[in-house]
This record gives C-alpha cells, sequence and structure tokens, in this order.
C-alpha cells in the first residue's frame, strides 16, 4: 500500500521553473488550450467547479489531457504519463509533484489564465481552492496538513472584476494589498516598475512568488502584514486591494474574513489610503458594506473618503442579511456539517446584522484618487447593469471629467467644445402612432453602458456635438430651430450638459 506525504508549496527556482513553464506551452495548457480541447460547457463547468464534464473530456492519453487531470482535476496519473508532458524529476525535486507508487499527485492548483495583451500565464492557488471558496474542500479534499483557515485561492469572478477596472497607466510603484493567489500583481507587473504584495497570510506570499515565476512576470516585493502596517512609511502611484471584505462573526477564514466588527475592515482601507498615496494616484478596491437602518448607504460610505480624493463608488448588487448568511455558509462548507452546527452558525451571522441593525449587504466597487482638491468629486450609484470590461479605460476618463467640471463655471462650459462617445444611440419612447415621443433616451454601448433620459434640445444638442462648434453656439441654432430665448435657453441648459459629461456621454474636445 502506498501513502501521500503532506504536501509542502513547491519552490521556484527560475531555471526549473522555466523548463516547467516551456512544458505547459508546449503542451497547450493555456486558457485557449483549455477552451479547444474542452469546448465551452466542460470549459464553463470548470469555472463553477464543476469536473465531471472535464473529466469525461480529457480521457485521452495527450500532454494536455495529462496536465488538466493533474492540475486543474487533480487527479492521480502514471509516471510515465506525467513524464512526456513534465519535467517530472524538475517538478518531484521543487515540490509541484509528489509521488504515489506509480503514479504522481499535483501539490497545487495551476490554473492558465489570459493575460489583457494575449500573454499565457499561469494562477497557482491551493488544491481545491481554484474557484468556489473553501466549500469545495468540506469534505476532505483540498492539501493535507493545511489548515483551512490559511487557504488561499485562485482565480474568481471577484478577482477578474478587479482587474478589470483597474486603471493601467504606466506607473513607478504599485501595491496589491492582500494580494493572495497574486493576481493583481501579475497585472500590476505589467505596467509598473515596482510591485509590492502584502498579506497577513506567508502562504499566500509564497503561492504569489510562484504564481509570477512561473507566469514569467517580475519578482514583487513581498511582505507580510495586516493591511498598510507592512508600507507605513511609503507611498504609491496605484494600490489595489481585493481584501477580506466579507461581513462575517469572526475571523475564520483568513482569505475572506477581514477580522473587525461589520464593514470596518473597508472603512479603515479607503479612510488610511490617502496617507499611502502619492498626488494623483489611485486605490482601487473591491467592497462590501452594511445597509443600516435609518441610514442612507451613499452618505454613509461617502463619509468614508479621506480629505482631498474624489472618489467613485459604484454598487453592483444588494442582499439582505439571510441570503448574504447563506452564501458564505456554503462558501465555507458549513452547509455539509450537522443540521445543529449549521444552524448554529447561521443564528450566529443574524445576530451580528441584528446587533449593528443592518438590513442588507452591498457589493461593489470603490474607487480614490488623491488630487489635493478642496472641491472634491464623490459620486456614489448604484448600478447593477452588464458594463464592458475591461473598464479601467472608463475609470480614467470618469475622474478626467470630473476635473474638467470642476474648473469650468457655466460661462466656461458654454465655451467649451464636446464631442458624442463613441456608439451612442438615441431611442425615442412613446405610443405607437404618436407624434412626439413621451421622452427620449441616450444608451451608451461601451463603457458603464448608461441610459439617460433627455429632452428634445438634450438629444440634439449631443447629436451635433463633434467637437467643431462651441456649446453656446449650437444653443443658440437650436433656440433658433424650437422658437426659444436663447438667454432663456443657455441660463437652463448647463446643469444638463453637467450631467451627460460626468456620466460620459459628452466628453471635452480640448481647448
Amino acid at each position: 500500500m502506498s501513502s501521500v506525504s503532506t504536501p509542502r508549496l513547491p519552490d521556484a527556482d527560475p531555471t526549473r521553473t522555466a523548463r516547467l513553464r516551456e512544458s505547459l506551452l508546449a503542451a497547450a495548457f493555456t486558457a485557449d488550450g483549455l477552451l479547444d480541447l474542452l469546448g465551452a460547457p466542460a470549459y464553463a463547468a470548470l469555472a463553477r467547479s464543476e469536473t465531471v464534464p472535464a473529466l469525461r473530456a480529457t480521457r485521452g492519453d495527450g500532454p494536455l489531457e495529462t496536465l488538466i487531470r493533474l492540475f486543474l482535476l487533480q487527479s492521480p496519473v502514471a509516471h510515465d504519463r506525467a513524464a512526456a508532458a513534465l519535467p517530472v524529476a524538475d517538478c518531484l525535486a521543487d515540490g509541484w509533484l509528489v509521488r504515489d507508487g506509480d503514479e504522481v499527485r499535483a501539490t497545487v492548483d495551476v490554473r492558465p489564465y489570459g493575460g489583457p495583451d494575449g500573454q499565457d500565464w499561469w494562477i497557482v492557488s491551493d488544491l481545491g481552492c481554484a474557484v468556489g471558496g473553501a466549500g469545495g474542500i468540506a469534505g476532505g479534499g483540498g492539501p493535507a496538513g493545511v489548515d483551512r483557515s490559511e487557504l488561499v485561492l485562485g482565480v474568481g469572478g471577484a478577482s477578474t472584476t478587479l482587474a478589470g477596472i483597474t486603471v493601467r497607466t504606466p506607473v513607478e510603484s504599485a501595491l496589491d494589498l492582500g494580494t493572495g493567489s497574486g493576481i493583481q500583481a501579475l497585472h500590476a507587473a505589467q505596467h509598473a516598475t515596482r510591485v509590492t504584495a502584502t498579506d497577513l497570510n506567508p502562504r499566500a506570499l509564497h503561492i504569489t512568488r510562484l504564481t509570477l515565476a512561473l507566469s514569467g512576470a517580475p519578482e514583487a516585493d513581498l511582505r507580510q502584514g495586516s493591511l498598510f502596517e507592512p508600507v507605513a512609511a511609503e507611498t504609491f502611484d496605484l494600490i489595489v486591494s481585493n481584501p477580506p471584505f466579507v461581513i462575517s462573526p469572526g475571523a475564520r477564514l483568513t482569505y475572506r474574513d477581514g477580522g473587525m466588527s461589520g464593514d470596518d475592515l473597508c472603512r479603515t482601507l479607503v479612510q488610511r489610503s490617502a496617507d499611502r498615496l502619492n498626488d494623483g494616484g489611485y486605490c482601487q478596491l473591491l467592497a462590501n458594506w452594511q445597509h443600516v437602518e435609518g441610514e442612507d448607504w451613499r452618505e454613509r460610505l461617502s463619509s468614508w473618503v479621506p480629505r482631498g480624493c474624489d472618489a467613485w463608488i459604484v454598487q453592483r448588487d444588494v442582499q439582505d442579511v439571510a441570503q448574504y448568511a447563506e452564501l458564505w455558509l456554503r462558501d465555507a462548507g458549513d452547509h455539509r456539517t450537522t443540521p445543529e452546527e449549521y444552524a448554529a452558525r447561521y443564528d450566529a451571522w443574524l445576530a451580528e446584522f441584528e446587533a449593528r441593525k443592518a438590513k442588507g449587504v452591498g457589493f461593489g466597487w470603490i474607487t480614490l484618487r488623491k488630487t489635493g482638491s478642496d472641491r472634491p468629486s464623490v459620486i456614489a450609484e448604484e448600478w447593477s447593469h452588464p458594463v464592458e470590461q475591461p473598464l479601467g479605460p472608463a475609470v480614467t476618463a470618469h475622474f478626467e471629467r470630473q476635473d474638467f467640471l470642476r474648473t469650468h463655471d457655466d460661462a466656461a462650459l458654454l465655451a467649451a467644445r464636446f464631442t458624442l462617445a463613441d456608439e451612442v444611440v438615441q431611442e425615442q419612447v412613446g405610443l405607437p402612432g404618436a407624434e412626439d415621443p413621451e421622452h427620449v433616451v441616450l444608451r451608451q454601448n461601451r463603457g458603464m453602458r448608461r441610459a439617460t433620459k433627455v429632452d428634445t434640445v438634450g438629444a440634439g444638442f449631443a447629436g451635433v456635438c463633434d467637437g467643431t462648434l462651441p456649446a453656446g453656439r449650437i444653443l443658440d441654432a437650436i433656440a433658433q430651430l424650437v422658437g426659444e430665448d436663447p438667454v432663456l435657453l443657455r441660463d437652463r441648459t448647463p446643469d444638463a450638459i453637467r450631467t451627460l459629461v460626468e456620466q460620459g456621454f459628452l466628453s471635452p474636445a480640448g481647448d
């Protein structure tokens, strides 16, 4: 009878890791290669932690089938079969694989991940934790001998969302706070000269090092500690964080539970970020926040924003406290415990929310930009509709438009020229056969994909904005067409123009 020793995390010897990467590429163990072999249904099922379709699709003995079974499905394969796909001696020496009689097993999940410019990357995580939280290992899977509170998750919807909304302008320095498996650090390494990655969990720092090395990215400065403690004396051009934002009674799982009361962890991150940002720098994070009885969530979150910072807060979803508790109980695998244990933990969640007068929990994005302005732009809004990812360019444009609006009074606004954003369409809504529409809607097909209601003057104004005429001249022409006093039209229209600029339907055309 064979036995498998408790697996250690692999080492990242540069030469041997490079040979491993070459083998992965040679076998087409990439995001595109997976899709080609598995097909769309099995590929999508794998992202939901459902392995049966992928097991059926990998019954062959080719190198790609072998790698999928080893690193994604975490099934043992024959040593000789692994040797045909990998430098097995290197993988055994460095700890990527362990021997089990005539078979080998993976010690970590290695998941192909496509970079924004077509790069082939790989995200390393603990076995069973690529997606779906710790619930996937509650039945006894996952790495043997590893405390479940220290598990490191891989690619999930939250991490890819944050990567998509992050501003990607070249910067000198970037901080990935709470790096986990290193996804954000990997992205930041493409446009930041220096990347620092922190995590309270030393296991996460080791896995981040593996992710960067296997993907061929430059090494990051890895530091252990909570929140901003490891970088207390430094500032950065970009801070990104997918923090342990779950609002829970306790801190059972490091990867998700921040260990602070309510949403205090996210509030603390926001409030302290300004001290760690260079002028003009961005802080972007995902967060959960409580909807507290008797308080407007927009006002509550706006009060978190530090002085001298613009902010854009977008709530993407909101759940009642029962739904929220059930979601994270499943994530932790508590639904697989005894009914009494599950009920006790469920009750503890609800008691915590009741004590804090929380009626719901919002999820979304918070972006700060350090401007030093004494008239900051702080916008908190709800937008649950689909958006176009990557959204980073739209985030940059949003804050550029706030700069413009802050420095242009009504007279300057009417003297400015504007262009209509790409792929904006006009919809007229009204009863069939009616001579005039009840209202006109402008709709974006790019970026945030907003829709806004306008009157006929607003629609006509937006339609002729091509950057050639000042806004005031356009309004004068419209006034003549509709028989309205041009002075009155100039007086009442700037607010509508500001809204169209703020929401990205119009962009300043420059001086």
